[in-house]
């Protein structure tokens, strides 16, 4: 059956480059119940001029043509809004100045090879279409007209894409909705975090228009969830991925307080906590983590928290306001929390097993510079001891007891301890989860089971960085790309997952960027002043640099990150190179070689 779908699309933004990455979209098939169905996005005329409205239309002389070199950006004014302006390999281009994501200014960036890549959390790129390569940023780059006369060189642009900075790629939507049985769907998505959401998001990009329902055990649409523990009163609106009004546009049924209690990959069925049953074509499992509890007594005690949704953190705010708090784990969310509260809180106590923050992930001494700097600002460390007992008054929790025999003064307690996959529910079915919990996946995040894919905190991948070793990588952005990786391979694309994981930290206002996968490392050399906070640490193992942090050295990481996609390698003897190179000069010569 031939189906034209509808593309939703602003008038002005009908121009080649956004049909699709190759400028035309090309016919998908996917096939339901057997039955092979094409679908086609409308093509519609290129017209010479895509800006419609001459009053939404800018038109600025930026430089000379002279003024910038090849590999060279610079943010320009064209009166109304400003635009990152782009030459590489003797073109210019012009695109949106700043990351969708958290507005992070690209000239700051990393230009290599046809892409940029924010300076603060890693998203990337194209400069010839804006369209985004990497995560975390959900929405595109607008792209601007470039031209060239008598030397000089102008932009041509849209006031609104000026002031809006970003740009959400052309969708379809769903064709056949009112076709459906309410208990039938052609993808199923459990989970509504970054991946489900991506997952939903590149199909419709992608042109298939058939039913696509997400399903959450959570209260509200899709949010940001890292910002639970770094900006914890943060209202579910506020941080919301996605208003309500784009899931009703593009036909993205999400179901709310929805708990999937079993699998029946045989029957292809999904059977729901409260008995309801929903049959689907394709699966994506991206329930993400949940988080440890405390094995002692009093763990189910009032103001003991785990948080894990909005109203949690915002509780967390409003309770220890002017009270004393106890953090338990030294994790990213305990040491976020902790940071978080210390100017609010009338005393702040973190509890840790280790001797140090961080030492498995940042190593010691980075651990002991971040401990210091928490130590400056009133936190109180209880290293390398553990909580006995949680004791209360009148009901509420009164006091922590550590093992150690220390009693602290506590009107609530948040437990950061870690997590453990929410893959109970698959245990009976037939996809393979090992000793852990975590869903195994190949390349293209296929599951042992045809047509079901998994993606997220609760996958175990093979990470091309590291040789294709089966890993666990928990980030914001490499969730955003199992997502986007599920999909294409459910609509049989055959893409494999090749990305550098990319994170960030938060805390008293400074941020510690990283990236790579250093799990396992056994030295880390570190330039720059730790005591400073400004340094930049290489993680290596058998003299091979497996990932960066840096604090205060931007855009070091994100170089970088960028040499590791690449495929290149940097050895531990050039540490020092790659830091004067990059950092001080700003030569990316090095970024373009190939092998070591």
């Amino acid at each position: 059956v031939e189906v034209k779908i509808e593309v939703v699309i602003p008038e002005k933004e009908r121009s080649k480059e956004e049909m699709s990455p190759n400028g035309k979209a090309s016919p998908l098939i996917y096939r339901v119940n057997g039955t092979a169905r094409h679908y086609h996005l409308e093509e519609h005329p290129i017209a010479s001029n895509p800006y419609h409205n001459p009053k939404d239309v800018v038109e600025a002389s930026v430089c000379h043509v002279k003024d910038l070199e090849n590999g060279q950006m610079r943010e320009v004014d064209l009166g109304c809004g400003k635009a990152l302006l782009i030459k590489e390999n003797g073109e210019f281009h012009a695109v949106g100045h700043k990351c969708p994501h958290y507005g992070a200014p690209l000239v700051k960036g990393v230009l290599s090879k046809g892409r940029v890549r924010c300076p603060w959390h890693g998203a990337c790129f194209n400069i010839g279409t804006g369209d985004i390569e990497d995560f975390p940023s959900l929405d595109s780059l607008p792209r601007f007209q470039v031209k060239i006369e008598k030397e000089k060189v102008y932009i041509r642009a849209s006031k609104q894409a000026l002031q809006t900075q970003r740009r959400t790629k052309m969708m379809a939507k769903c064709i056949s909705l009112s076709n459906y049985n309410l208990s039938s769907t052609n993808v199923l998505i459990i989970g509504a975090g970054a991946a489900g959401l991506v997952c939903a998001e590149t199909l419709r990009q992608e042109g298939f228009s058939d039913r696509i329902v997400m399903c959450t055990m959570d209260r509200h649409l899709p949010y940001d969830r890292p910002k639970l523990s770094k900006s914890m009163d943060s209202h579910p609106e506020q941080i919301a991925l996605r208003p309500k009004e784009f899931f009703c546009t593009y036909d993205i049924e999400v179901l709310t307080e929805m708990q999937v209690a079993a699998v029946d990959v045989k029957s292809k069925i999904a059977v729901f906590k409260d008995g309801f049953k929903m049959e689907y074509n394709k699966l994506l499992i991206a329930t993400g983590n949940t988080p440890k509890t405390l094995s002692c007594k009093g763990k189910e005690m009032e103001n003991v928290f785990n948080i894990r949704t909005p109203e949690d953190a915002n509780r967390v705010v409003k309770l220890a306001t002017s009270k004393n708090v106890v953090i338990v784990g030294a994790s990213f969310l305990g040491m976020e929390v902790a940071a978080y509260l210390a100017e609010r809180a009338h005393s702040v106590s973190l509890v840790e097993l280790e001797h140090v923050p961080f030492k498995k992930f940042f190593g010691e001494r980075v651990g002991r510079a971040v401990m210091k700097m928490f130590e400056n600002n009133r936190v109180k460390f209880y290293m390398q001891t553990e909580v006995s007992e949680l004791r209360e008054q009148e009901g509420k929790l009164k006091e922590v007891v550590l093992k150690s025999g220390k009693v602290l003064r506590a009107d609530v307690c948040v437990v950061g301890v870690g997590a453990v996959p929410a893959t109970g529910f698959l245990k009976q079915s037939g996809i393979n989860i090992d000793s852990k919990g975590f869903i195994v996946v190949n390349k293209m995040m296929q599951t042992n089971i045809p047509g079901v894919f998994a993606a997220g905190d609760a996958v175990m991948f093979p990470l091309a960085l590291r040789n294709n070793k089966k890993v666990n990588v928990p980030h914001w952005q490499m969730a955003h790309m199992h997502g986007r990786i599920a999909a294409l391979n459910m609509l049989a694309h055959g893409t494999e997952i090749s990305t550098v994981p990319y994170l960030w930290t938060a805390m008293f206002g400074k941020s510690i960027r990283y990236a790579g996968h250093g799990e396992g490392f056994d030295d880390v050399v570190i330039q720059g002043d730790l005591d400073e906070l400004k340094f930049v640490a290489f993680y290596t193992k058998s003299d091979e640099v497996v990932a960066v942090a840096s604090m205060n050295y931007d855009p070091i990481v994100s170089k970088v990150a960028e040499v590791l996609a690449a495929g290149r390698t940097v050895r531990k003897r050039d540490v020092d190179a790659v830091v004067f190179l990059s950092f001080r000069t700003g030569d990316m010569s090095w970024l373009t070689g190939k092998g070591s």
